[in-house]
């Protein structure tokens, strides 16, 4: 197996494992802050406990605060609409990967990614067609700030090295738990039951998850990165309709196809290199 391929499996891993956050953030019966809180306190020690990431000082604070709002966001725009609209909107950021990989990783932009990203962006005006809740449209904006957050951890990522990468993922969650501090000690403590979906979203679905990106990202691209990571939209949904029934509306799954053609599109109209057989 090469390494891309090993590194495209590594990433389809890790965003499977994503994909469960959606369920899991709808099944805790908190506060959104305090759900982010409380996943990013036991993300956090679980990673600085098997890997001890060194503390880089000032120049991993940006990447790390980019991290913590990407955490923070999403889980409250999850809170506040659909599971499905929030994570499709939140991988608007994909459109900003390939807008901004040429300036940030020197990655250059083709005419097919401008296409897909302009086609995706009319998706994504799809999720604000057909409802008159305000609150469920304050999610959806939400969600698209989650989206530009990702769209820097993923650039930024990508041009940190192996241990650069895993000490912004642990210094991102140790930020977000004590930015968050406040809203998880006012709060009540968790059921049993709550508490376990908090360890599940922790150690699973953030910590083994960003282990198993980080190897990716070793091998792969920063586009094809975004691209392979669109599996978490395309699962998340799913487990949340399948256990607790919720749906997304009609124009957010015609504007769901829209982004998820433009991405198939630009990922099969990829060109292989003219290097010869491998």
């Amino acid at each position: 197996m090469t390494n891309e391929r090993r590194g495209a499996l590594y990433v389809a891993g890790a965003a499977l494992l994503w994909s469960t956050g959606g369920l899991g953030i709808k099944a805790v019966d908190a506060a959104p802050l305090v759900v982010a809180g409380w996943r990013s306190a036991i993300a956090a020690a679980a990673l600085g406990i098997v890997f001890r990431p060194p503390l880089r000082g000032l120049r991993l604070l940006a990447p790390a605060a980019c991290y913590a709002a990407c955490l923070t966001t999403f889980v409250v725009a999850t809170k506040w609409t659909t599971a499905a609209n929030a994570i499709f909107l939140q991988y608007s950021g994909v459109v900003w990967v390939l807008m901004l990989s040429p300036a940030v990783v020197g990655e250059p932009l083709r005419t097919r990614d401008a296409v897909a990203a302009g086609v995706a962006l009319v998706g994504m005006a799809l999720f604000f067609v057909g409802r008159l809740d305000l609150g469920a449209h304050a999610g959806d904006v939400v969600a698209l700030i989650s989206g530009i957050f990702f769209a820097a951890i993923v650039l930024l990522v990508r041009r940190a090295d192996d241990e650069g990468r895993l000490a912004l993922i642990t210094w991102g969650n140790v930020l977000t738990a004590i930015t968050l501090l406040p809203f998880v000690a006012t709060a009540p403590l968790p059921r049993p039951t709550s508490l376990a979906v908090l360890l599940y979203l922790g150690v699973v679905q953030i910590a083994a998850a960003y282990v198993l990106f980080l190897k990716g990202v070793h091998h792969i691209p920063a586009i094809p990165t975004a691209i392979i990571s669109m599996l978490e939209p395309i699962a998340n949904p799913i487990w949340v309709f399948l256990t607790i029934g919720e749906s997304p509306t009609a124009p957010a799954m015609a504007g769901a196809a829209i982004v998820l053609s433009a991405i198939t599109w630009h990922t099969l109209s990829e060109r292989p290199p003219r290097d010869g057989p491998r």
